[in-house]
């Protein structure tokens, strides 16, 4: 248990350099932890992800040095048919990565061009504790704790960085933290996050051009400051690094929606799923649904999300999104108090419960609300956005015209939305809204 983030760690980077090859569709590493200290069998494994063979391996680690070993197994018939163990010094475990990686390639028969081949054998010595920090930071991003995970992410891959200011992929983790710690369930304000998942990203890029996390991460804030073409930029130079990256397709078809093409946005995200189907979730697709007013399909793709996970408080916000556009919203009050519950009263959360308690004729309870959210941001920030949302569910336009000044402000996430987002088509006809839509980039 206690090299568990070491395990984690090669085994993101292997995924990694394996998705360079544009002829192999590699899961992502998201997909695979799912299946971490699963009981199933392998042909059960391969049958879920729709792949054809699975990496399985081991990884020990004594002082200075690391042993791992790993087999390549047919997802059908659970026949092994390579094998190999390397045993290195920690600081060669780049190496390691690229000759494994190589192997795999070799045995799997795919054709790897110049530049993929340069870009599987590319490493160089890493030193032990710089990785060690490296890998504890993206093993604690991952675990889902909340801001407190992500904070501490965030020390170990500061830790990482003040060792070795040349090791590029600890830049590529500041900025996904970074990136995390601005969202509404990170509760910073995105004025202070963007700078820094910014330069982080750009960082890494001036030290490895290659690398696809770091021009997504780059795309997405671009486009959360309204910098469209630049964002278009950065996505198409991932998507031209890996065909198969699904965070790629997926960061691509935000951009699309967020400029009105929701049919094209649909069929982008879709395939990110096709690529990497439990990496891109049903939330994920839900809410292209939702912006293409299909209800009841979101309904259902939200549904079957929180069958597998029913405590994930970002799926029980877009379910009650979803069921309020529905003329649902009776429905939706108990999901967002659940949602608020398991999300310590997210303000974002809470925005939108006022609209469902205001859709559902209790009109003082979503008042009650409101004076809580007012309140609460005399004590510290509260996001424009969940403004924004309590209003227009109270038909208060005039408000909600202020709340989405502060918005623009802010530079808030809602306002990438601002062409296809339901909840805008009341005041889509006056010409503030107009306004704002130039203001935005968007017009």
């Amino acid at each position: 248990p206690s090299q568990e983030y070491l395990a984690d760690g090669i085994t993101e980077a292997l995924i990694g350099r394996l998705a360079n090859i544009h002829n192999l569709r590699v899961v992502s590493h998201t997909s695979v932890m799912r299946f971490n200290n699963t009981q199933l069998s392998i042909p059960e494994i391969a049958r879920t992800l729709g792949v054809d063979a699975v990496v399985e391996g081991s990884v020990i680690k004594e002082g200075d040095r690391i042993r791992v070993t790993a087999q390549l197994i047919r997802g059908a018939t659970d026949e092994h048919f390579w094998s190999e163990t390397y045993d290195r010094e920690m600081r060669d475990v780049l190496t390691l990565q690229s000759e494994l990686a190589q192997s795999i390639a070799e045995k799997v028969e795919v054709s790897v061009d110049g530049e993929e081949h340069q870009r599987l054998a590319a490493a160089r010595p890493v030193a032990p504790e710089v990785y060690e920090s490296y890998l504890k930071g993206r093993f604690a991003l991952g675990q889902g704790n909340g801001r407190a995970g992500i904070e501490e992410s965030i020390g170990d891959f500061q830790e990482a960085i003040r060792k070795d200011s040349t090791f590029a992929p600890a830049y590529v983790g500041l900025a996904d933290a970074y990136g995390w710690l601005g969202t509404v369930f990170g509760g910073v304000p995105p004025s202070q996050t963007r700078p820094l998942v910014t330069s982080s990203a750009r960082k890494a890029l001036a030290l490895d051009p290659g690398i696809v996390e770091a021009h997504v991460a780059l795309a997405s804030v671009l486009q959360k400051q309204w910098q469209w073409a630049e964002a278009q930029t950065e996505y198409r130079r991932a998507l031209e690094l890996d065909p198969n990256a699904a965070n790629a397709h997926a960061g691509f078809a935000f951009w699309l929606l967020c400029q009105g093409r929701t049919s094209e946005a649909l069929t982008w995200i879709q395939g990110a799923r096709a690529l990497d189907p439990t990496a891109v979730s049903g939330d994920d697709v839900a809410m292209f649904l939702f912006h293409a007013r299909r209800y009841d399909d979101a309904i259902r793709e939200l549904r079957s999300e929180l069958a597998l996970q029913p405590d994930d408080a970002k799926t029980l916000l877009s379910l009650g999104f979803a069921l309020i556009a529905n003329n649902q919203a009776a429905d939706a009050v108990p999901v967002l108090e659940r949602a608020s519950s398991i999300s310590h009263g997210s303000p974002a959360v809470i925005g939108v419960l006022v609209r469902a308690y205001a859709h559902a004729g209790r009109r003082a309870d979503a008042l009650r609300l409101l004076a809580q959210l007012k309140q609460r941001r005399n004590a510290g920030y509260v996001p424009a956005a969940a403004f924004v949302n309590a209003y227009l569910g109270l038909d208060d336009y005039e408000e909600a015209f202020t709340s989405l000044e502060q918005a623009f402000r802010e530079q808030s996430n809602i306002l990438q939305f601002l062409k296809t987002h339901p909840y805008f088509d009341p005041i889509r006809g006056d010409p503030r809204f107009a306004d704002l839509m130039r203001r935005v980039g968007l017009a």
